[in-house]
């Protein structure tokens, strides 16, 4: 296995070059354009301090996911909204002043404060010719309406304040709404395939897509003030930082909000010039020199730059390559470490042999996001850590399938025709079975690989970086040109694996134990 342990060690010797750095402070964000300016926001600010160096975690997806790092230390703070601490953090029935949330919070060791100044409540919305058609103007109303059709988010489908209670206050006897993407909620609205959405009332498509929001006449929805939600011990421990951030509290209303989630969305602006643009203008806050220049460098490029090919190759295309490829094959290297001798007992003793198999095939269900939400806790980390663990243990399933069957399907007079020379059980097993299984055993590997060049993409979900991270923006803006630009180089790197093994493999496999294709 030369071949293998070469590029063991020459990633590993890769991930130990990138440089460690100190102790920045950890903004995070949830997967959605409003959380991605937002933190953008609290980063410039908190940099304009000079104390530390201020780090993004973009799209950590849903509430649990960021809520669970924020709780390990993996981030120090993040933008929330009263409402989602109150119902889906603390289980209450009711959203009290911040006072009374943070005698709550205090357990956990968070604390929420610095109201940014506007409310971006929860809200049903519609097309406006099927409302009109329809005489549709609130909740209430599609009581009257089961045939429509519901798109919602899945986190608004699980959340206390989402569906389960809207139903049951508003007595509707809608079937269980069909879940989307928040990003792609509108597209979806736009093509005919859903009749209602939930929105954001600081979303910025309400308008674009003449969409009209239905008015909650029960009052079910709270108000879901934006807030900072943040470690306690923060204002202590970077008090001039703290200081800067504190700037913005009432800084931002409801129509600064949807302006700046529709320069993102609609004018395809990034999330670091909406946010040093807002801050320019405020006034409140002096933007770094170094982020003034860059985004004025990106704000001379004309919109033709937004394309596929310039997104493709822009700048972050060597640090994601590097970030996937070391997660891919670090994860692999794992997997064929505990695989293998997994694959071997299997064959050996009949007795684990299921036990493994069906283990290994049980690890392969368990959907990603899951497995990431529960490792995060368990491990007190966002990023590679967790990231790595959830590669390795999707890349067991081939390997430990393969290397049995190539192993039981040697045939037994092979075996005892070794026995009779004298030779022993470790000798057969090194010197006959494994290289007469090792083309069956690579084409585990092989598959392994492969499969984790595109499950590495969910690695941008925790903060680990690779090509998942366009993918995640892309799909958080309905942004097309950033998904194909996430989405081209994975598949672009899983045919080069594909065909970097299968030259290997004629390289270590004599052509007479090559089976046929």
């Amino acid at each position: 296995m030369k071949f293998l342990g070469a590029i063991a060690t020459g990633l590993v010797m890769v991930g130990c070059a990138i440089p460690a750095k100190g102790a920045p402070l950890n903004v995070g964000s949830k997967r959605f354009t409003e959380s991605y300016v937002l933190a953008e926001i609290i980063k410039q600010a908190a940099e304009s301090a000079g104390e530390t160096q201020a780090l993004h975690k973009q799209g950590l997806g849903n509430t649990a996911i960021v809520l669970s790092a924020l709780q390990a230390g993996s981030i120090d703070v993040y933008p929330e909204y009263t409402g989602t601490i109150a119902r889906e953090i603390l289980k209450l029935d009711h959203v009290p002043a911040l006072p009374e949330l943070n005698a709550k919070l205090a357990i956990m060791g968070l604390t929420v404060s610095v109201p940014l100044g506007f409310n971006n409540t929860y809200a049903l919305a519609m097309p406006s010719n099927i409302a009109d058609a329809q005489k549709i103007s609130r909740l209430s109303d599609l009581k009257a309406h089961p045939q429509l059709r519901l798109g919602l988010s899945q986190e608004f489908i699980g959340r206390a304040d989402g569906w389960p209670g809207l139903k049951k206050i508003y007595a509707l006897s809608f079937a269980t709404p069909r879940g989307l993407d928040h990003g792609l909620a509108y597209e979806a609205i736009a093509q005919g395939e859903v009749d209602i959405i939930d929105i954001y009332s600081t979303d910025a498509k309400v308008g674009k897509y003449r969409m009209i929001v239905l008015a909650d006449d029960a009052q079910y929805f709270p108000r879901y003030d934006a807030v900072l939600l943040h470690k306690s011990d923060l204002p202590t421990r970077l008090p001039k930082t703290w200081a800067a951030i504190t700037k913005l509290e009432g800084r931002i209303d409801d129509r600064a909000m949807r302006r700046m989630n529709a320069s993102a969305e609609l004018e395809q602006i990034p999330f670091d010039r909406v946010a040093s643009a807002f801050l320019r203008q405020s006034g409140e806050t002096t933007v770094p020199n170094n982020i003034v220049a860059a985004n004025q460098a990106s704000e001379a490029k004309s919109h033709a730059d937004n394309t596929v090919w310039s997104k493709l190759f822009g700048p972050d295309l060597g640090r994601l390559a590097v970030e996937h490829i070391a997660l891919v094959f670090l994860s692999l290297v794992a997997s064929i470490c505990v695989g293998i001798p997994l694959g071997i007992l299997a064959a050996r003793q009949p007795a684990a042999e299921a036990i493994i198999l069906g283990a290994t095939g049980v690890l392969q269900t368990i959907p990603s996001l899951a497995l990431l939400a529960i490792l995060i806790p368990i491990t007190g980390r966002i990023g590679l850590v967790p990231a790595f663990i959830a590669l390795s243990i999707y890349a067991l399933l081939p390997i430990v399938r393969n290397t049995h069957a190539g192993l039981t399907q040697i045939p037994r007079g092979v075996k005892q025709a070794a026995e009779s020379l004298g030779m022993t059980p470790p000798m057969i097993l090194r010197l006959i079975e494994l290289p007469l299984a090792r083309q069956t055993i690579l084409a585990g590997i092989k598959t392994s690989a492969v499969m984790n060049v595109g499950t590495a993409t969910i690695a941008a979900f925790i903060g680990a970086g690779g090509f998942g991270e366009r993918i995640v923006t892309g799909l958080a803006l309905n942004d097309n040109a950033t998904l194909l630009a996430g989405a081209i180089p994975v598949a672009v790197l899983a045919l080069l694996i594909e065909s970097a093994f299968s030259v290997g493999e004629r390289s270590l496999i004599p052509k007479a134990l090559r089976k046929s294709q």
